[in-house]
């Protein structure tokens, strides 16, 4: 069986070949540097790269499982994959420590006030009237109950913060309070102080928020984005925060990246913008390759109905 990674993996690429002798591995830096004649003969591909698109894929004629070493695969042709009967596994787990805890972060700037703590800092003041909040008591509510919601409400909890989550369906979920369906969400997105969207992007949820939703909020309300960023049209979002419909947004993902240095979120004062890092630590290759090896002993055991990760390519997740 040959694997090629279209990625270099650091001390994991020897970690593979010592754990799988038998089979035959090819590492590249880039999918761009990836040799015909190796592609063609791929049973499996690692990669995380956009140029995995039909033209790339029709190269490997006996592809049987793509090892995806990210969560979201919205830019994968997953209509091909599927016709084609290949296998298509993600990451899906492995950012959730570090993207909780970058929703606490957000939260915890904006509500300790420091922001206006560093702007005292920067004109040599010493602002003994600044008023932090706390999130004692408060809500928060997550658009998605996935893994990664269900990481950040474990810390939520800890705070003694109530959780609400939406969901497909409103099945309940352990450390929520409360579910809803999506299509119930208006009910309940007034209760929160803070909304997460940690959604995937789907033919569903694709600009899924409408401006009805940011008029249902709590004017109070901080608005997060660590899922996709069409989950909102950017005007809706742009307009909820100028006309004060919402007070703040932390936004990780935008519709269009790299976010335009033109962007009117960037004239606004009430948002805070990372660009798409949430989910960035140094380990997670390592994570990702746990993944592939517990993989990769289903498909020498021939048990690949029980592939960890495994896409359902018609829902898209």
């Amino acid at each position: 069986m040959n694997v090629v990674s279209l990625m270099h993996l650091k001390d994991q690429e020897e970690r593979l070949v010592k754990a799988f002798p038998n089979l035959n591995f090819t590492f590249y830096k880039h999918p761009n540097e990836a040799r015909l004649e190796v592609l063609e003969e791929a049973d499996i591909l690692i990669s995380y790269h956009d140029e995995l698109n039909e033209t790339f894929l029709d190269k490997c004629h006996k592809l049987k499982l793509i090892a995806w070493f990210a969560t979201g695969i919205n830019n994968l042709p997953l209509e091909y994959i599927g016709n084609r009967n290949i296998k298509l596994t993600n990451a899906k787990g492995v950012h959730a420590t570090q993207i909780a805890e970058y929703i606490f972060a957000y939260i915890l700037y904006d509500i300790k006030q420091f922001k206006e703590s560093i702007d005292a800092q920067d004109n040599r003041l010493f602002d003994t009237k600044i008023k932090p909040d706390t999130i004692y008591n408060k809500t928060i509510l997550f658009l998605g109950t996935g893994m990664i919601p269900q990481r950040t409400a474990e810390i939520a909890k800890a705070f003694n913060m109530k959780v609400i989550g939406i969901n497909t369906n409103g099945h309940s979920v352990k450390n929520f309070d409360e579910v809803y369906s999506i299509d119930n969400r208006r009910e309940v997105l007034n209760k929160a102080d803070f909304v997460v969207n940690v959604l995937p992007e789907t033919e569903e949820t694709f600009h899924l928020l409408k401006q009805e939703d940011f008029i249902t909020m709590n004017k109070d309300v901080h608005f997060i984005n660590v899922g996709r960023g069409t989950v909102v049209d950017e005007e809706i979002l742009i307009e909820a925060l100028e006309t004060g419909e919402i007070r703040y947004a932390s936004i990780d993902v935008f519709e269009e990246e790299p976010l335009n240095r033109n962007s009117r979120l960037f004239d606004l004062k009430n948002i805070t913008i990372t660009p798409h890092i949430t989910g960035k630590d140094m380990h997670n290759t390592e994570r990702c390759t746990e993944i592939l090896i517990t993989n990769l002993n289903s498909y020498m055991n021939n048990v690949e109905s029980k592939l960890l990760n495994e896409i359902n390519m018609q829902t898209g997740y």
